[in-house]
């Protein structure tokens, strides 16, 4: 039986039934767990929240603890849950493979490889057709950029600020956010460029970004002409003219930031970058690890909301579902420079991972996930922002399908990030209740909403009604 709990904080809001009933928690008590967190875990894996939680089960859009308290999940294990926790449909595809092989490495040949890779280029325009399997994000975006630097025979690869693109050594360089540099060095041949964030940024306006929700900041561009595009694709000439060589490897950048709190760039800004890049010997690279799969429900490939082909697109998180797989799509003749000499991995793309991706992807479409994503995305964008223009803290609402974020500010006029102390109140106060999200933005300052793609209108309301509550109560707070 699901136990009920009293929160600090009450609302209104019911939270939507949900007739999954979840197994009796038999582990460690939470105290051990604790402990061994605190001696055996390395430290630098952080966990969310004052108390951290301790989830013992997942049931599509919901989160069980171990004492059956149920939570909505609006953050999808860091936009990974892609068609909701344990689906049925990848649960069973992945028990019925682990019974009959697991591994053996892409030495030999078996079924499970070569049905996804057919599967997963299917959905991906010409001449992106060739796959590369691997285990992680950071891993993909690696082999990205030694694939762009072996195929042009340049070196110089320029990221936007503001951008996440992995924790590895060599990826260090393209990620563009302060909390994750390390003091070493780091980045030989990395550069970055402004972010065109048209909230944040020194441009941008009222009709820029591809978004049901605009800035609020008024601007002066003509139907058709972004003035402020115009001059962030400046600076991005004046990055090109100074920074680096005359001919580059290329440039990565995320169709929408995801880590920096759903940044969203004016419309046309990456068409005019990537012909600038091509221009100068340079390859393009989509990372969709955030992006990808439907979230933001207008197209399946965050790349084709800015109609543009990239030359290598990389993939992970959403791509398993939580399964620790992860891809780099390219041409052939770019996936070839990396035959001239070995290049191996040991789990990229085992027969496990193969039947997960393929399970996965089985579902977005049975599912209608990607559509789900567009209709409750847009209806939970549109409600959020009415919250922006009831509370003064509210600074932006933004994003696409269910890739959204919301930055806090102390006041509309100054932008000024709102304290960390005071968002770290609103986040509790919103998980006391029942609703796990995120956080991104330079200063922590952005609520990440990317929840499991599965999630209804019904969950949006009592979202954004909790969301409300606890905006209230920092203001009887403040008051």
């Amino acid at each position: 039986r699901q136990q009920k709990w009293k929160s600090s904080v009450s609302t209104q809001a019911k939270m939507p039934p949900c007739d999954f009933v979840p197994e009796k928690y038999e582990s460690y008590p939470y105290e051990r767990v604790q402990k061994i967190r605190e001696q055996n875990i390395a430290p630098s894996l952080r966990t969310y929240y004052r108390k951290p939680l301790l989830l013992h089960q997942g049931h599509m859009q919901w989160l069980f603890d171990h004492e059956g308290r149920r939570y909505l999940d609006l953050f999808a294990g860091i936009v990974t849950v892609s068609v909701g926790h344990c689906h049925p449909k990848v649960t069973m595809a992945t028990q019925k493979q682990l019974a009959r092989l697991w591994h053996t490495t892409n030495i030999y040949m078996y079924p499970a490889i070569h049905e996804y890779a057919e599967k997963l280029t299917s959905l991906f325009p010409d001449p992106l057709k060739v796959v590369y399997l691997t285990n992680s994000g950071s891993e993909a975006n690696d082999l990205a950029m030694f694939m762009a630097r072996l195929h042009t025979r340049n070196f110089d690869i320029i990221s936007l600020r503001g951008g996440y693109h992995g924790g590895s050594p060599y990826t260090l360089g393209l990620t563009s956010l302060t909390p994750y540099k390390h003091g070493v060095a780091n980045g030989f041949g990395c550069t970055t460029t402004m972010l065109p964030d048209v909230f944040r940024g020194p441009w941008g306006g009222s009709h820029c970004r591809d978004s049901p929700v605009q800035t609020v900041r008024k601007c002066s561009c003509s139907e058709g002409a972004c003035l402020a595009k115009d001059q962030y694709i400046e600076q991005f000439k004046d990055t090109l003219n100074t920074s680096v060589p005359k001919t580059v490897a290329g440039f990565i950048a995320e169709p929408i930031q995801g880590v920096n709190g759903a940044v969203q760039y004016p419309r046309n800004f990456l068409k005019e970058a990537y012909q600038l890049i091509r221009e100068r010997g340079g390859l393009c690279i989509s990372d969709e690890v955030q992006t990808g799969f439907g979230r933001t429900g207008s197209h399946f490939w965050g790349f084709q909301t800015h109609g543009v082909i990239p030359d290598i697109v990389t993939l992970a998180k959403g791509i398993g579902n939580g399964f620790p797989m992860a891809a780099v799509v390219t041409t052939k003749e770019i996936a070839s420079s990396l035959a001239q000499n070995l290049h191996f991995n040991t789990f990229g793309g085992n027969p496990l991972a193969c039947v997960v991706g393929a399970a996965v992807l089985d579902a977005i479409e049975e599912d209608s996930l990607q559509k789900n994503s567009e209709i409750v995305g847009t209806y939970m964008l549109l409600e959020l922002a009415k919250l922006r223009d009831e509370f003064e803290i509210v600074g932006d609402v933004r994003g696409k399908g269910l890739m959204i974020g919301v930055e806090m500010v102390t006041d509309k006029d100054s932008q000024c990030p709102l304290p960390a102390e005071e968002i770290n109140q609103i986040w509790e106060d919103c998980k006391d209740m029942g609703v796990l999200i995120g956080r991104g933005g330079l200063y922590s300052q952005t609520f990440r909403i990317k929840p499991p793609m599965c999630i209804t209108k019904r969950d949006v309301n009592f979202a954004v009604e909790v969301f409300r509550t606890a905006l209230q109560k920092h203001i009887d707070r403040a008051a």
